[in-house]
């Protein structure tokens, strides 16, 4: 394979001679290689190879347990003008922090292989799509890379001579003198650096191996850049999934939805009805790239070519359709491995196995003390294993979206489901999501905490600037733009149990969400939105169950409004108009 780019050659050739790599591999992204690089960490005991009569073509890796999550606080956005980073965001001058990787990345990659790793964010030859070049030590970003993107000669031929691209340069920080093997799983626990420069739309990692901080295409770039990238051209970037939802007369919508990291946005976008006679079809799990149209209404691409999910928690009866998607040709990280050579993680099974090894390689049986997966162990896989992939995956100019929903981890206060009175005022509900924290990110797992759009690490740019985008967006849409509603499937009851199944049963509230985008009067007019009225829900869930679930509890909102309007004087003078008059729309309402 020949690059015939000559800016794209320049600049593989200074990186070049920045690290300092051994060798320089150009991948073609087939499927021959990459079975050939995964035989390849097999027989260096990073890969451990599934039992193949149990998950065929599959494997488990182990991380350093310093190297588990994203990194928020080695993130930065480094724009000319810290104001433009906001107050949500780790800014550093631009310069200086190119000092700083200068200094890091020079010789880092020496005892290494240098991969070129050409690759397209959303289906090849879209004209919504974003062509990328990794340059990585990682073979294990290589393997993950091909699940998770379309990568390799396809999409150098989209590049052609002369095409834009977002360079990505990451190390594993961990150069080897001659003859050394290292560490099983390279990475720098005392040096992390994810760097964005949104507006030369370029991307170094330094120090780690793991999911979005070492897939550049992921987060980074189909999140932070392309954000960025979506505010200068008018389109969105967002946190979302997409599904397709067929009611029992063949009639077919398509709907995106936001929830933080680990909240159910794989479960929901994968979801197995029980409803009779209405289907869900998957687009996407994680990311929305949405443009308007010709016709002026907005549709939306999945970036991305394949799931990475978080593992715990998914099992065949929370997530039955992944549980298929993963059965062969999967990557399994920081999951325990069983005597028979297959995988497990917590809630897998009802009743664990009497003895694994666990994420670590340790000896594990249920009497033991730590868990047996790491809560953000991750599976790997290509979205067309779904049985439930949608035929819009590949549609160039993406599926018509119907709907938009926000959902966050909580409690109390924010009812089952609640549609907004207007496109300001769902945007507003965007800005003001909030959540309990779980493992997808370090922290402390339960903490309630603001994360607006579920976009709160993931904003390339001022978070007060991003909220007017998503008003500007409401304008150029107009009449054509989607409902927006807002959903919470972790309401709990006075004895502290969860009120709502969840699951397949969340296909209840997409059957009221579908039928108010049909434009059926089946709610009730609240201080907080349109509510399901008594008669939405054909659900066996308890009458008493449903009567707390949309309760509205008086003095928890008039809590939440003080909340909010603190969390708002973070943003000053950035923060829309629009998001100040539905906050004073929301208090008289209250009062």
């Amino acid at each position: 394979m020949l690059l015939k780019h000559g800016r794209l050659t320049e600049w593989i050739q200074s990186v070049q001679d920045l690290c300092q790599p051994d060798s320089v591999y150009l991948c073609d992204g087939s499927k021959e290689e990459h079975d050939r690089i995964c035989n390849e960490l097999v027989a260096s005991g990073v890969f451990t190879r599934l039992n193949p009569e149990l998950r065929p073509n599959s494997y488990l890796c182990r991380s350093d347990p310093s190297d588990v999550a994203r990194l928020e606080d080695r993130t930065f956005i480094c724009s000319l003008k810290k104001e433009d980073a906001g107050p949500t965001n780790n800014w550093e001058d631009p310069a200086k922090m190119k000092e700083t990787l200068h200094t890091l990345f020079k010789g880092c990659m020496k005892g290494r292989t240098l991969y070129v790793i050409p690759f397209s964010m959303g289906p090849l030859g879209s004209p919504y799509s974003v062509l990328g070049v990794q340059l990585t030590d990682s073979p294990y970003v290589v393997v993950n890379s091909y699940l998770m993107t379309r990568m390799g000669q396809k999409a150098l031929d989209q590049l052609g001579e002369d095409g834009e691209f977002v360079p990505c340069v990451h190390s594993v920080g961990v150069p080897l003198e001659k003859g050394e093997t290292g560490p099983l799983w390279p990475s720098r626990p005392d040096s992390k650096y994810i760097v964005h420069f949104p507006e030369e739309r370029s991307i170094w990692s330094f120090g780690s191996g793991y999911g979005g901080n070492a897939l550049l295409g992921k987060k980074c770039l189909a999140l932070r850049i392309a954000s960025a990238k979506g505010r200068d051209e008018d389109w969105m970037a967002e946190h979302m999934l997409i599904i397709g939802v067929t009611n029992p007369k063949g009639v077919k919508k398509y709907f995106a939805a936001a929830f933080p990291s680990a909240c159910g946005k794989t479960n929901l976008a994968m979801i197995e009805s029980s409803l009779p006679g209405w289907k869900v079809e998957c687009v996407g799990d994680d990311i929305a790239w949405m443009h308007v149209g010709k016709d002026g209404k907005l549709y939306a691409i999945n970036p991305e070519n394949g799931f990475f999910g978080v593992a715990p928690g998914t099992s065949d009866v929370s997530n039955p359709n992944i549980m298929r998607t993963i059965r062969e040709e999967s990557i399994f990280t920081n999951v325990a491995l069983t005597d028979e050579g297959d995988v497990w993680w917590e809630k897998m099974t009802e009743i664990p196995p009497d003895h694994l090894i666990d994420w670590e390689g340790n000896e594990w049986n249920p009497r033991s003390e730590t868990p047996a997966a790491h809560p953000n162990s991750r599976f790997t896989v290509l979205a067309n294993q779904s049985p439930i992939l949608d035929q819009g995956f590949e549609e160039p100019m993406g599926v018509p979206i119907s709907g938009i929903l926000f959902g966050g981890r909580r409690e109390s206060v924010i009812p089952l489901v609640m549609e907004s009175f207007s496109w300001q005022h769902g945007v507003f509900w965007g800005a003001t999501l909030s959540s309990e924290m779980t493992a997808a990110a370090e922290g402390t797992v339960g903490t309630l905490r603001h994360d607006p759009f579920a976009m709160l690490p993931f904003c390339g740019y001022h978070m007060g600037d991003y909220f007017a985008h998503w008003l500007k967006m409401g304008e150029i849409l107009g009449s054509n733009a989607p409902k927006i509603f807002q959903v919470n499937w972790f309401r709990k009851g006075k004895d502290h149990n969860f009120l709502w199944p969840g699951f397949g049963e969340n296909i209840h509230v997409i059957k009221w969400v579908f039928e108010r985008c049909e434009g059926e009067d089946n709610c009730k007019e609240t201080a907080l939105g349109y509510l399901p009225d008594q008669n939405a829900f054909d659900s066996s869930i308890p009458k008493e169950n449903l009567k707390e679930l949309f309760a509205i509890d008086q003095k928890g909102w008039e809590r939440e409004v003080q909340t909010m309007s603190d969390y708002f004087k973070l943003f000053g003078d950035k923060l829309p108009q629009g998001i100040r008059e539905e906050l004073n729309a929301l208090q008289k309402r209250l009062s």
